[in-house]
């Protein structure tokens, strides 16, 4: 029971994952870490598979050893949340709710610039 729970998890994980493949608004490789993190306790196959992913794998092991995420990931986080905001800002929203989430992208951006490359 408590395995099923775990590989419960990490489909769903893998799921949302798929999604954010397909759209560029949803995340990918944030949800491929909580598959891994679930998968490593109730499925080893699919965690395996996940760390030998050719794509994914390098980025995953990175996170898991280091905390690491890539210069690339980080550009491309920035450009997408500089692109987010803009839009935000140029739309009828009201001014204190972009205000709101600029900050949060702002702490975002710091957080993720200050982890180390792997």
């Amino acid at each position: 029971m408590h395995s099923l729970l775990w590989r419960l998890i990490a489909i769903t994980a893998l799921l949302l994952a798929g999604v954010g493949i397909l759209l560029p608004i949803m995340p990918t490789v944030p949800f491929l870490l909580v598959a891994t993190w679930a998968a490593s306790r109730g499925w080893p196959e699919l965690n395996d598979w996940l760390l030998n992913h050719p794509e994914y794998g390098p980025h995953i092991s990175a996170w898991q050893e280091n905390g690491a995420v890539s210069r690339r990931a980080k550009w491309l986080a920035t450009v997408m949340l500089g692109g987010s905001t803009s839009i935000l800002w140029l739309s009828s929203a009201p001014t204190l709710l972009a205000a709101g989430i600029s900050t949060v992208f702002v702490i975002v951006l710091t957080w993720l610039w200050w982890r180390p490359e792997p």
